[in-house]
């Protein structure tokens, strides 16, 4: 099931949200973005990479790995992506990642954004929500209006180091990875939808 969570109106206030992201977690933010009616723009590939996978994988990823673990590592939600923070660098680990995992091209709907990308800002925790649903809208599934949020939102109090899977941490079953088990378990996920979604469609006879 894809994680439920309220729609929230472009009432956020951008430059209480840049200060927040840039004076709490010390990221980057894009220049000029959050004006003229666009989003918040967080740059990747600085302070952390992000893999991209649809938001049911994500969730069964989540669920499968157990929500408890790594509880400082970022999720948002945008749109009908579920967006997974990990350390600075892994983009460009991920084809070399897939191929040692022998997933090599099966898993297209997982992809990475590194150096030269960015997300948009999810509203910060504990800035305020409009949790209006327009008519027709499906609640948790997709925002129709647009808006990112946290799933699981990055901690602050404990210094500016949020912990993200990374290549160097290791430990967990056989000592793999952090990273790589993160990795394995997004493209089974994604490819296990892939395939039921093969198996729904329906015959073509000529």
């Amino acid at each position: 099931m894809v994680p439920t969570v309220p729609l929230p109106r472009r009432s956020l206030d951008t430059s209480d949200a840049r200060r927040w992201y840039e004076n709490e977690l010390g990221w980057a933010t894009v220049p000029d973005s959050g004006t003229a009616g666009l989003p918040l723009r967080l740059v990747a590939g600085l302070r952390f990479d992000v893999l991209t996978v649809p938001a049911q994988a994500g969730d069964a990823a989540l669920r499968h790995r157990g929500r408890s673990r790594a509880p400082g590592s970022p999720v948002a939600l945008s749109g009908d992506r579920m967006l997974l923070l990990v350390a600075a660098g892994s983009a460009d680990e991920l084809p070399g990642l897939l191929d040692w995992l022998e997933w090599g091209r099966l898993t297209p709907d997982l992809g990475a954004i590194g150096a030269g990308g960015h997300i948009e800002a999810p509203r910060p925790p504990g800035f305020p929500v409009t949790a209006d649903c327009s008519p027709g809208c499906s609640p948790g599934r997709t925002n129709p209006q647009g808006a990112a949020v946290w799933l699981r939102p990055p901690e602050t109090g404990c210094g500016r180091e949020i912990p993200l899977p990374t290549m160097s941490a290791l430990g967990g079953v056989g000592g793999a990875p952090d990273l790589v088990r993160l990795v394995d378990t997004l493209a089974t996920q994604c490819h296990r939808i892939r395939l039921r979604r093969a198996c729904a469609q329906p015959l073509a006879f000529s």
